[in-house]
C-alpha cells in the first residue's frame, strides 16, 4: 500500500491565521482522503485546541494547557486519522460502516 501524506492546508495560507477557537494557528494540514486537523495557540478556551475532521462526517476538538501535549496530541490524532482514512477506503462497501464505527472509536480515544 502507497502511503498517503498530509499536506499543508490551504498552501500554507492559515498559518499565523485566527482559528475556530479564536487562537492562532500554528499548524493546518489536510489529508488527501478527505480529513483536515489544526492546532491553535492561546485559543479562547485554553493555551491550546486541536480541531480535527472528516469531511462531512465529523469534527471533534480537544484542548490542551501544555504545548508539549498539544504537539504529542496533534502528531496522534493525525496518525489515527490516517489509519482510519485508509481502512475505510480499503473497506470497499463497508467504507461508510467502517469510518462511522472508527469515528466513535476515535472520539472515545482523544476525548
Amino acid at each position: 500500500m502507497e502511503e498517503v501524506s498530509w499536506y499543508r492546508f490551504d498552501n500554507g495560507s492559515t498559518l499565523s491565521q485566527a482559528g475556530s477557537e479564536g487562537g492562532v494557528i500554528v499548524f493546518d494540514e489536510e489529508h488527501p482522503l478527505g480529513a483536515r486537523v489544526t492546532l491553535e495557540r492561546d485559543t479562547q478556551a485554553a493555551p491550546f485546541a486541536i480541531t480535527c475532521g472528516i469531511y462531512g462526517c465529523m469534527l471533534h476538538t480537544r484542548f490542551f494547557g501544555l504545548e508539549s501535549e498539544a504537539s504529542s496530541g496533534y502528531d496522534l490524532m493525525k496518525n489515527a486519522l490516517s489509519e482510519l482514512l485508509d481502512r475505510a477506503n480499503e473497506s470497499g462497501d463497508d467504507g461508510d460502516r467502517v469510518l462511522m464505527e472508527g469515528v466513535e472509536a476515535f472520539v472515545e480515544t482523544y476525548p
